[in-house]
């Protein structure tokens, strides 16, 4: 089964532009990356600038929703 948040590049962020002739030409950064959310389809904010960084929040927010109250005692909320 696919994880619900994978690590994604985020996109590279535009500095500026410059006129060569006819075209132009952007010069980007590295994005660095983002959290994206396989069940919602969306990115989610914030970008992180290192790659480890971004893998701990995903592994966390991997773990807070692997549990499925129904079928896992550990997960119940005790009341």
């Amino acid at each position: 089964m696919q994880p619900r948040f994978v690590i994604v590049p985020a996109v590279p962020i535009e500095q500026e532009s410059f006129r060569a002739g006819a075209r132009y030409y952007a010069t980007t950064v590295p994005g660095g990356f983002d959290i994206y959310d396989n069940q919602e389809k969306i990115r989610l904010k914030p970008s992180y600038p290192v790659k480890e960084e971004a893998i701990t929040h995903c592994e966390r927010m991997n773990a807070e929703h692997s549990c499925v109250p129904e079928t896992d005692a550990a997960c119940l909320i005790p009341s």
